[in-house]
């Protein structure tokens, strides 16, 4: 009684509080930007400008990386993280292509039906809301296990000026105090201890967090051990025990990061590298690409109807095996080799009909073994020696499971909700999964980040990358193709109208005012269910230009911020 009366409170206090008067931008943002030398593009001004400064500092990009990482989790609290997890594709000066996968893990005491009730049935909310929701974070592992192969800087060079913002204080842009105002009952209903940020916010509200400070500092001086043991990790260890969750002290100290070998896939005169499992990024964008590869796609037009059923009937059987096939590799036999084959795909497109949309109903995922949430954010870094960074890093939902923990200042995931609860049941973000994705003790949840590095020849052409839950595998796909096959410039390629199926439901979402009555007219003719939606992915992306030049954008549809020098 005494929860409820307090979230009714506070529902009457943020009605009562009124309006104030908004200030002007606090934040210059540049959504594209031309460089000799090097680029950052994230999700946040501040957050690139460290970036920028850590690479004048003659920091390379994984250093950048690290520090950019960390101004996220200060000023960019919902997605920007280090109580969730992430992948890394790194590309070295010589070619070398490397990835990291500090992707969450489930506690040891989760179990396969944990979200089930007495009757088998998924229980509402369970996976997805406070601290059962919660999976043993990656992501200060990763990006310290990242430093210690590649960085150059010390450790203290790249984190203090995160410390700095968390101590004196970020102002809020009106989307970020948007989104605190719109979460706050969310905060006050699922956390044990009311957080400091329980208040109405405006634009341009300064927002200090001393104890995020603090658990920085922690990490400058003990590294892995300042996060994962001692105080911090009591700190995780006591929130988990007040509001019943499953991570233990044991959970955090035996948490690893691993490196994994990439996912490479021929495109035409590209090459694509990106995640392998347990994200399904790698594996369904390098299936996407082979399937069109032989369909004149530039000659069909940049958003025909033509092209857009095809890259959507692609999507339709490629999120069909994902939900079958793929899962975290080290518990289950992913059969990568199989899903990419070019025989089994051959096979995935015999039935496609080019004037006529198939039914999800009648597409199922292949056998190749006959043969054998949305809020999430990405960075793309090149530096002057040519090194380049894909990150994706998320805590899935909206500030992941809406708990932050006490004395430490940050939030924690609610990943534990890409598992399948149940196979076939749907998560928040309507995908299905199965057996390959089952809750296991230390598995790793199914993603779909995908993190791509591209080049052409022996060189270095496309960083990119992107949140948005499902849609992240698409939105990728489609940027990349329209450079490559539509002639778009990087600009245009990341603030276009994009569009998503993901199998079930058999829904084609396209971005809402976006695309013409014509086409969405066409389109429904061939037999797709068209749905508008509000905005799909926030990319950054990086183009080496024929010129030698680095030319980056950043998306229109968040405070996305790209620079260079």
């Amino acid at each position: 009684m005494k929860h409820t009366l307090s979230i009714l409170c506070l529902a009457i206090y943020l009605l009562l509080a009124g309006c104030r008067a908004t200030t002007k931008p606090p934040y210059t943002l540049h959504k594209s930007a031309t460089a000799d030398t090097a680029m950052v593009a994230t999700a946040h001004p501040l957050a690139t400008e460290v970036g920028i400064d850590i690479l004048q500092q003659g920091g390379n990009a994984v250093d950048a990386a690290v520090a950019v990482n960390f101004a996220l989790a200060v000023v960019y609290p919902r997605a920007g993280n280090i109580g969730g997890g992430g992948f890394m594709v790194h590309r070295a000066t010589d070619g070398t292509v490397t990835t990291l996968d500090y992707r969450e893990a489930a506690p040891a005491a989760a179990s396969r039906d944990m979200y089930l009730d007495a009757a088998g049935n998924v229980i509402e909310g369970k996976s997805r809301y406070g601290h059962a929701a919660v999976g043993v974070p990656g992501t200060v592992a990763g990006l310290l296990t990242a430093h210690e192969r590649y960085g150059s800087l010390p450790l203290a060079t790249l984190i203090e000026p995160s410390v700095t913002l968390a101590r004196d204080g970020v102002l809020l842009t009106q989307r970020e105090a948007d989104k605190f105002n719109q979460h706050t009952t969310d905060f006050v209903r699922y956390n044990t201890v009311q957080p400091d940020l329980v208040r109405q916010w405006y634009p341009g509200d300064r927002w200090r967090q001393p104890e995020l400070a603090a658990t920085l500092e922690r990490i400058i001086t003990d590294g892995k051990a300042g996060f994962y043991q001692g105080r911090t990790a009591e700190l995780i260890a006591a929130e988990m025990q007040r509001g019943e969750g499953l991570i233990t002290l044991e959970d955090l100290a035996n948490y690893r990061a691993k490196w994994r070998e990439p996912i490479k896939q021929q495109y035409k005169q590209y090459t694509i590298y990106s995640m392998p499992p347990p994200s399904s990024g790698g594996v369904a964008l390098a299936q996407l690409l082979q399937l069109v590869e032989p369909y004149p796609l530039a000659d069909y037009g940049y958003h025909s109807a033509r092209s857009i059923h095809l890259l959507t009937e692609a999507e339709r059987r490629v999120y069909a095996d994902r939900a079958t096939w793929l899962g975290d590799s080290d518990f289950y036999p992913v059969p990568v080799d199989s899903l990419l084959s070019p025989r089994y795909l051959v096979g995935r497109m015999s039935d496609y009909n080019p004037m006529r949309a198939s039914t999800s109903a009648d597409v199922r995922a292949g056998e190749p073994l006959a043969l054998e949430s949305e809020e999430t954010t990405h960075f793309s870094i090149v530096d002057a020696m040519g090194n380049a960074v894909s990150i994706t890093t998320t805590l899935n939902s909206n500030y992941g499971s809406k708990v932050m923990v006490d004395g430490a200042g940050f939030f924690l995931n609610n990943e534990m909700d890409d598992f399948s609860a149940k196979p076939g049941t749907p998560n928040q973000f309507g995908l299905v999964g199965g057996e390959a994705n089952a809750i296991a003790p230390g598995k790793r949840m199914l993603s779909s980040m995908t993190p791509t590095i591209v080049t052409r020849g022996d060189s270095l052409y496309l960083v990119v990358g992107t949140p948005g839950g499902s849609t992240i595998i698409t939105s990728v796909y489609q940027v990349f193709l329209n450079v490559a096959e539509y002639g778009l410039n990087i600009d245009q390629a990341v603030q276009r109208p994009r569009f998503h199926h993901q199998w079930l439901p058999d829904e084609l979402y396209l971005e809402e005012g976006d695309f013409g009555d014509a086409l969405i007219d066409s389109l429904e003719r061939m037999g797709h269910t068209v749905v508008r939606r509000g905005s799909i992915g926030r990319v950054e992306a990086i183009l080496r230009q024929p010129d030698g030049t680095l030319r980056g954008a950043a998306d229109r549809r968040g405070d996305d911020s790209v620079m260079g020098y």
